[in-house]
């Protein structure tokens, strides 16, 4: 796309009457005919308008080319939710019986995990290794200096940096 404007809502409607039909069928396609293309299309289309920037008229060039952007990195997050449900579950199928944990906590403890996963997405990558060393597996932040070839004070800045975003989350 080689306008850097976001389009109005005006220009959304418009794009959504267009191309909502191609855009769930190109996700159906990515999905493997999932039932999901059709809420994915739709998430696609509430964070076109949900975009917070300045808005002006605007005739986008390559409305297919904008909606696949915005479509592949909701599919991207998909997966990856998915991916993080299914683990989730792997393990507690897993469990002996006594320990199965409640439906309302199993619920608790996914949206706890999407946090978690949304905090850690927004992080660098040597700032989310970083952070996981020394929160999962209890490095010292020399220990994490040497794994990663950088020095002390390249951690201290990365888990500063790790924490603030955590702090962001959780005030927002």
């Amino acid at each position: 796309m080689s306008v850097t404007a976001l389009p109005s809502n005006n220009d959304v409607a418009a794009i959504y009457v267009d191309h909502h039909g191609w855009l769930v069928s190109w996700l159906r396609r990515k999905l493997g005919g999932s039932d999901q293309a059709t809420d994915l299309a739709q998430d696609t289309f509430i964070r076109i308008l949900s975009q917070k920037k300045d808005r002006q008229e605007l005739s986008l060039q390559e409305p297919r080319a904008y909606l696949t952007t915005v479509a592949r990195r909701l599919l991207i997050n998909h997966v990856k939710r998915q991916s993080l449900e299914q683990a989730y579950l792997d393990v507690l199928s897993s469990l002996p019986e006594p320990e199965t944990i409640s439906t309302e906590s199993r619920l608790i403890i996914l949206e706890t995990l999407h946090e978690i996963d949304a905090m850690l997405d927004g992080l660098g990558a040597k700032v989310r290794e970083a952070f996981l060393l020394s929160q999962l597996d209890g490095l010292t932040y020399a220990q994490i200096a040497a794994q990663l070839n950088v020095t002390d004070r390249t951690v201290k800045r990365y888990m500063a940096a790790a924490f603030e975003q955590c702090i962001l989350l959780v005030t927002e």
